[in-house]
């Protein structure tokens, strides 16, 4: 709801695509320096506190935007204020999530269980895209911001009734060494409480140590390596998509905020039937048919530009969700069963900081081009971009065989 009705709201507002393409680049900009810290708190910290934080934060900042906007006080610099703290939130957010899952599934459920998670959140942004674009008019931004910010406090109870007590990722670790020698010397600085310095030296020696192991780990890794670089492509292309997508409801298509809304619909139900074919393939059919959905969503968004009618964009949309959901579902559930558990923190992170980079070069490339040269132009960027996404998991499935 947030991203889509603070999208809405900018074009609206100032009519620029690179107004929008600027509001991608804030909500992704963390992504390039959090994930260094995130990765290794992940590995160390109980996923389910660090996800109740995250959520119980970024909901007290969205709720205080939308207070601004009902006193009618918005001004633009407090959306990207807001979308800047939401995206330092999600940096770490969904790296989380996804450790979590792998830490309390069993590795015979990966793929349902990631399907599971893909369908839940593509019903949430059905029911969201849909309420943005159909009460927008009515509701405006501040009644949008004040939904999106409940739901963060929503997410945060469910995730601390999940389950009881303090668990630490270490407490699975299966390497003989626990700890390195920079981890004890701060847990016992720490314990004592007799040495501070020690304790803040060892805090950062264990950080760049666990920084260190992360790397090593990803550089002798060349299936995660490409599975990563697929997933992080198709995630970047989601997301910096929404800076043609928004224009292509208002110029192209003329259906407003309400045709938006079918679009986001459109996706989000694409995405959900996605999650639940991809629960049920063979393994042997899995990494065919995501290299196909690669495939497609290149040869679909060249097209895009061309279908002129609202119906034909929303049956792309929904294509383009079914693809990236058979997508997301598996390399994360490839990833899962590759990456040892303590591991998994650091190489969602990699992914994360992967993604933010290719999400700020091609969220202000598509708004300069969509601008400039026209959305045929931008719809071209991301076809060659799902392209580099298709080479990517064809050396995937090599490796993988």
């Amino acid at each position: 709801m947030n991203f889509a009705g603070v999208s809405w709201y900018i074009l609206a507002a100032t009519h620029s695509t690179v107004k929008v393409s600027l509001q991608v680049i804030v909500i992704t900009l963390p992504g390039l320096f959090v994930p260094f810290v995130g990765g290794v708190l992940i590995d160390r910290l109980d996923r389910r506190y660090l996800g109740v934080l995250l959520d119980f934060v970024r909901g007290v900042f969205v709720l205080a935007t939308a207070y601004i906007a009902w006193k009618n006080h918005l001004q633009l610099w407090h959306l990207y204020a807001m979308t800047l703290i939401t995206g330092v939130g999600s940096a770490v957010y969904w790296a989380t999530v996804n450790a979590l899952v792998q830490e309390v599934i069993p590795p015979s459920q990966f793929t349902g269980a990631n399907a599971a998670v893909l369908v839940g959140v593509q019903s949430g942004m059905l029911i969201a895209g849909a309420f943005v674009g159909f009460v927008y008019d009515r509701a405006g931004i501040a009644g949008i911001l004040a939904i999106d910010g409940l739901t963060y406090f929503a997410s945060a109870f469910c995730l601390y009734r999940m389950r009881r007590g303090y668990v630490s990722p270490r407490d699975h670790q299966k390497y003989p060494r626990e700890f390195s020698e920079a981890t004890e010397a701060t847990a016992e600085a720490l314990e004592t409480g007799g040495n501070p310095e020690v304790a803040e030296a060892g805090l950062s020696l264990a950080v760049y140590a666990d920084l260190k192991e992360g790397f090593a780990y990803l550089k002798q890794q060349p299936l995660v390596r490409a599975l990563g670089i697929t997933h992080s492509i198709m995630m970047a292309g989601v997301v910096s998509a929404n800076v043609v997508l928004v224009a292509l409801a208002n110029d192209i298509l003329h259906a407003g905020a309400r045709g938006l809304g079918f679009l986001e619909a459109g996706w989000a139900t694409g995405a959900i039937t996605g999650g639940l074919i991809a629960s049920q393939l063979r393994s042997s059919l899995r990494m065919p048919l995501y290299i196909a959905a690669c495939a497609v969503l290149a040869v679909g968004h060249m097209a895009t530009p061309f279908v002129a009618f609202l119906s034909g964009a929303v049956m792309m949309q929904l294509l383009f969700g079914l693809c990236r959901a058979v997508g997301g579902v598996t390399a994360q559930s490839g990833l899962m069963a590759i990456v040892p558990r303590h591991f998994m923190g650091r190489t969602q992170s990699a992914m994360a900081i992967l993604t933010t980079v290719v999400q700020l070069v091609m969220s202000l490339a598509l708004g300069v081009i969509a601008q400039g040269a026209g959305l045929i132009a931008g719809y071209a960027l991301l076809a060659i971009l799902y392209a580099g996404a298709t080479l990517s998991a064809s050396r995937a499935r090599l490796l993988s065989r």
